[in-house]
């Protein structure tokens, strides 16, 4: 990745952090994701009074590229008031491996930022090749 691109795709993430609508946690998050056609899509996380309803700043921005035919990416930032970089969770992960994201970029408000490749951030991952049947 060149630095401009890691550049703009952490001002997209705080950009869309902007937007988090977290009145629980008042843990804001955002997103943006690189496609390989230079489209950049940007997500916040949505929270629920039921909490398992909530959804992530890194998933957003996967449904929306996923729902607008974008199937190949780049990279994906994700960026919160934390005081080291913000990694994704779990969940987040997961999906992240299920569409191959190649990079991911983590960073805070602060401009601390560490990129790390998926096979770093999910090592041992379950993907489509442990799909019995496939």
């Amino acid at each position: 990745m060149i630095k401009q691109d890691v550049e703009q795709l952490v001002a997209c993430a705080i950009e869309a952090r902007q937007q988090s609508y977290s009145p629980y946690s008042n843990f804001a998050v955002g997103a943006a994701l690189l496609c390989e056609d230079g489209t950049i899509y940007k997500g916040c996380n949505i929270e629920n009074a039921s909490y398992g309803l909530t959804n992530c700043a890194e998933r957003t921005a996967i449904f929306k590229a996923i729902s607008e035919d974008h199937r190949k990416f780049k990279a994906l930032a994700v960026v919160a008031d934390t005081e080291g970089p913000c990694a994704p969770c779990g969940a987040c992960r997961q999906v992240i491996n299920e569409f191959k994201i190649p990079t991911i970029i983590m960073a805070n408000l602060m401009g601390n930022m560490k990129i790390v490749s998926i096979e770093e951030l999910l090592p041992f991952s379950f993907s489509d090749c442990d799909v019995v049947g496939k």
